[in-house]
């Protein structure tokens, strides 16, 4: 058997499928939408904003979490921070040179249209997460500051200290717990994934596991939108801290979803040195400590801590550390 993947990438220029597709795509009825039913498998920065979305919309959502709170999802461990093009170090940054970067960085492995799209979108996303208060920290002027990040060579990381994911996931919970509050989002916590349910081939509903009672349940929709994260394995010493519910991965690959690129392996120059045969995995220095954290000493023993005149700051460990890319 031919097996033929099809990602359903619209035709055209790449930098115009995306706005071509949504130009001429089939709209659902508001009113429609109110009958419709959506399951979300996962509640961090993914699973959380899409199904806070998707009821803001009008959907009545179902979203299933596997820890006692959206608020412990693995969102919460990232630190560096969130690429967009705002450009507004005036450094030459743009949509194409966002796409350009994250293609390069992916050593070419991701879809260039879906890269394309997260380039496009990206500023829109900034936006959306300040109006629900995220954070990010900001020049002495008030405007959102940015630092390099990554190898980029431009300026267009923006951040919150070393909370970057931490902030990021409460915004998100916000959101989701307006919708909850609404009665359009039902949230089911300490519930797990078993199985996904196809009619037609198509998903339309799960077998969750609910983890107080050991008891398995159904549930049915009309779409389920699985935001789990990747499938990690964890390598010896490796930084690799991704802590995956590979349960939903595996059972859709049962049931015919093609499975690629399992493995995810982060080594990073700045780690924390082993300091004993228990430990299992490197330690990662925080954001805090490197790079442009904000984190600085007095250079003089005694002067204010408030003290804003850059040269009089020592940055220890922008200074000490070497960051090798």
């Amino acid at each position: 058997m031919t097996i033929k993947i099809d990602s359903r990438i619209p035709e055209g220029p790449v930098a115009e499928k995306w706005t071509n597709y949504k130009a001429h795509q089939r709209l659902v009825n508001p009113k429609n939408k109110l009958k419709l039913d959506v399951i979300v498998v996962g509640t961090g920065l993914a699973g959380a904003s899409a199904a806070a979305s998707l009821g803001e919309m009008g959907f009545n959502v179902l979203n299933f979490c596997i820890q006692d709170s959206p608020r412990r999802a693995h969102s919460i461990a990232a630190q560096g921070g969130i690429n967009a093009a705002k450009n507004y170090q005036n450094d030459g940054d743009s949509v194409y040179r966002l796409f350009y970067d994250t293609v390069k960085g992916g050593d070419y492995r991701a879809r260039e249209a879906n890269v394309y799209r997260l380039a496009e979108v990206s500023n829109s996303i900034i936006d959306q997460c300040v109006a629900q208060g995220v954070p990010f920290a900001r020049e002495y002027g008030g405007m959102l500051a940015n630092r390099s990040f990554g190898g980029a060579q431009v300026s267009r990381t923006f951040y919150a200290k070393g909370q970057t994911g931490q902030q990021l996931l409460l915004g998100a919970y916000s959101a989701l717990s307006c919708q909850v509050h609404a009665g359009k989002v039902k949230l089911y916590t300490r519930y797990e994934m078993q199985d996904v349910v196809l009619v037609d081939d198509r998903a339309r509903g799960i077998i969750a596991k609910n983890l107080i009672t050991g008891k398995l349940e159904r549930f049915s929709a009309n779409a389920v939108v699985i935001a789990t994260g990747g499938y990690g394995n964890a390598y010896f010493l490796s930084t690799n801290a991704m802590g995956c519910n590979c349960t939903a991965a595996i059972q859709c690959y049962r049931k015919g979803a093609y499975f690629a690129n399992p493995s995810y392996v982060q080594i990073h120059p700045t780690c924390i040195p082993v300091h004993g045969d228990k430990q299992s995995k490197l330690t990662l220095m925080s954001e805090s400590l490197r790079n442009d954290g904000r984190i600085w000493v007095p250079k003089r023993l005694k002067m204010p801590r408030h003290y804003r005149q850059e040269r009089r700051r020592d940055r220890i460990f922008r200074r000490r550390i070497v960051i090798i890319t």
